[in-house]
């Protein structure tokens, strides 16, 4: 961006996005004060010195644990806006932290996970995906460290997820409402995604001049092939969770409000042949491995493109941005618990 366009577009651009509410989060702070190692969290081997490690206090996660289904639920319920905040971020690497810790602690090996469920507390909305002001001030900043840091730490966990963290376990998302951008990407990177009927996924990168960076591509590709991948990624539409389902990116379809009973029947249908279900999982991902090196590879190419998007992208971004935070206030101050998902087609020509 030429430093004449930056001087007339970027202050004003820069206090549009303050006045849009980041829920208190320091990122600045985060950033700075945390490696990608703090954020990501450690490995851990089994060790018999090790004890069975106790669920984590979350903010912006809530976490529950089935010990008859040995299954692990997380509720996304970010501060602020319904985005992967820093926060957000940090709380989910924990919880896959205490999973594969439970796995590797001695002891524990009855009460190790077998299913990881991603599910939303926020009505109407999986999750809108990255957090767009974050990223405006970052770009009008010219701050390459500080994006990257967010796009690999991202990329990292979309990795983990994957793969199932090289352990036995069957992820699964629950898509109830809306899962734009990031958020259709963290869905597309379980093993299993059961969306209910209402539910609306989309990629709208292409309406300000980026690209879906954290998966999307390399997942999308896996489910279906790298040309109906870029046409999905090309269109910038919303998909119905009907149509994604007719294609084969959608698992399971349940109607609307049963999203999570269709979760729990999926976990004791996959029990009883479980060993030749989960054997098949692990064929498919030695079939078309993803590899965490093209996930942060693709991740540094998103940000390559976003510091060379022009003043006018960025300000269809705040617009995008603007648009996501009136629907969830609008969703919010009706507080209804439905997750419907109705009305995303206007709200992506709104935001465009």
């Amino acid at each position: 961006m030429s430093n004449m366009l930056a001087h007339q577009i970027i202050p004003s651009l820069v206090e549009d996005v303050k006045k849009i509410p980041t829920g208190g989060c320091d990122v600045t702070r985060i950033a700075q004060n945390s490696s990608l190692n703090d954020v990501i969290g450690r490995r851990t081997t089994r060790n018999s010195a090790i004890p069975c490690p106790s669920l984590p206090r979350l903010e912006e996660l809530e976490v529950q644990h089935e010990a008859e289904t040995r299954s692990l639920w997380q509720f996304m319920k970010p501060a602020g806006r319904p985005s992967f905040t820093p926060g957000l971020l940090r709380d989910m690497t924990a919880a896959i932290d205490w999973v594969e810790h439970s796995h590797r602690a001695e002891g524990c090996a009855d009460e190790a996970i077998r299913y990881l469920v991603l599910a939303s507390k926020m009505p109407g909305i999986f999750n809108l995906g990255g957090d767009l002001p974050h990223f405006i001030e970052l770009i009008a900043a010219g701050d390459r460290a500080r994006l990257r840091w967010y796009a690999r730490v991202c990329a990292e966990g979309q990795h983990r997820r994957a793969v199932g963290f090289g352990l036995p376990i069957c992820t699964i998302a629950v898509v109830q409402g809306d899962a734009l951008g990031g958020g259709f990407e963290a869905a597309l990177a379980h093993d299993v995604i059961i969306a209910e009927r209402g539910a609306s996924f989309g990629l709208p990168e292409v309406l300000f001049g980026m690209f879906p960076g954290m998966g999307a591509y390399s997942f999308l590709a896996r489910r279906l092939d790298p040309i109906r991948a870029e046409r999905i990624i090309l269109s910038g539409r919303i998909y119905k969770a009907e149509e994604l389902h007719a294609m084969g990116v959608v698992d399971e379809l349940t109607e609307d409000g049963q999203g999570l009973q269709a979760a729990r029947d999926f976990i004791r249908s996959f029990d009883r042949a479980r060993g030749s279900r989960q054997a098949l999982l692990q064929a498919r991902k030695m079939l078309q491995p993803v590899t965490l090196k093209e996930l942060v590879d693709i991740a540094d190419l998103w940000v390559d493109a976003a510091l060379q998007l022009s003043g006018s992208e960025l300000r269809k971004m705040s617009h995008l941005a603007k648009a996501q935070d009136r629907r969830w206030q609008r969703v919010a101050s009706a507080g209804t618990g439905a997750n419907t998902g109705t009305g995303t087609g206007d709200r992506m020509s709104e935001a465009s």
